[in-house]
């Protein structure tokens, strides 16, 4: 194999490591923009438990009061 072949083959299997690595860093990405979504989704939800949760104790209170 001359000296040309061997620096073509390099250039090939770092082009495809870099290829991999872009590929890896974009899914990386996804990932971490995805679950910043699913976190206010999940705190609303939550806060709209915690309220209906109060108001049916106040309810309770008030039922039991009277």
């Amino acid at each position: 194999m001359g000296m040309q072949d061997q620096f073509k083959d390099k250039s090939e299997q770092l082009k495809q490591q870099a290829k991999e690595a872009m590929g890896k860093a974009k899914d990386e990405a996804s990932e971490r923009a995805s679950q910043g979504r699913e976190r206010p989704e999940e705190q609303a939800r939550r806060a709209r438990q915690e309220a209906q949760d109060r108001m049916d104790r106040e309810r309770m209170d008030q039922d039991r009061d009277a």
